[in-house]
């Protein structure tokens, strides 16, 4: 087998792949030796038909099943010696086939060259979580306002399921700390990306970048459908849920291939936890900074 490769940009590749004699002459008497065995022929006993009739009847049969055995080895053969991270299915074309010959044409889209850099000493600058007393008042003065309540005091509280206005502090001092603390993580990752993503330049694989729209278009429509919107409302939905979404599902692609080559330059495994191990390995090779608030 002989195979030629050919970069069409940073994530096509275009493989010429030939191969004769023995391997496509065998292949086809393997074919015809099938064919014998199962063809129902009149006036012959099955695997006793005459070579000659099994091929005015069967050529074309034998044919098909010669390029549906052999062209899948091939290509494999081919990515192998390559050495490709091949993404999707191939396209195959330019397909020549004689009794002695064969050779095809397969485009492929692979894994491009991401070449994560710099990614250790990220700079962090974050503020510490805190909770003020305004920041409770104001809170709670919203859920005054909400339930037209006039005094604020234990018996306020026990409407809402709390035992004093104490503990409703409390509770919704808690929450609050729990949402700062959500959006700091957020702001600590989006630093993260921003870093790890400084200076590198490369096409997300439109294979995945369709894949990962077709997700968020799918958790789009359940959240819609949870929300009330009827099926029909949903469906209209679609064209501009895609649109809207395009860019965040390209880079979700690069994030997660910068991830991946990171994971593989320092050992993580790449399996369903790859992307938060990474996080956190960068988090701890990271330089911190607390601002003041």
């Amino acid at each position: 087998m002989k195979s030629e490769l050919k970069k069409l940009d940073s994530n096509k590749m275009e493989l010429n792949i030939s191969v004769e004699g023995e391997i496509v002459k065998n292949k086809f008497e393997e074919v015809f030796k099938k064919i014998a065995a199962e063809a129902k022929i009149k006036g012959f006993r099955p695997g006793h038909a005459p070579r000659d009739i099994l091929e005015k009847e069967f050529s074309g049969l034998a044919h098909e099943q010669v390029l549906k055995e052999l062209i899948p080895d091939l290509y494999d053969q081919a990515v192998q010696k390559e050495t490709l991270h091949v993404l999707d299915m191939p396209d195959i074309s330019e397909v020549k086939l004689d009794r002695s010959s064969l050779s095809f044409r397969a485009q492929v889209e692979v894994t491009p060259e991401v070449g994560a850099k710099n990614y250790k000493g990220i700079k962090i600058e974050y503020k510490k979580v805190a909770v003020f007393p305004d920041e409770i008042k104001r809170n709670i003065d919203s859920i005054k306002e909400s339930r037209k309540v006039d005094v604020l005091d234990d018996n306020f509280a026990k409407t809402l399921s709390y035992p004093n206005l104490a503990e409703l502090e409390k509770a919704i001092e808690r929450q609050m700390a729990a949402q700062k603390t959500g959006n700091l993580r957020q702001d600590i990752e989006r630093q993260v990306i921003d870093g790890i993503s400084k200076g590198l330049d490369f096409k997300a694989p439109q294979s995945l970048v369709a894949k990962q729209l077709e997700e968020l278009v799918r958790q789009a429509r359940v959240e819609l459908a949870l929300r009330g919107m009827p099926k029909e409302n949903i469906i209209k939905q679609e064209e501009t849920l895609r649109k809207e979404l395009g860019p965040q599902a390209e880079s979700q692609v690069r994030v997660y291939l910068i991830l991946s080559d990171i994971a593989k330059k320092e050992n993580i495994p790449v399996d369903d936890n790859m992307s938060q191990k990474v996080m956190e390995f960068l988090f701890k090779e990271a330089v911190w900074n607390i601002v003041e608030a």
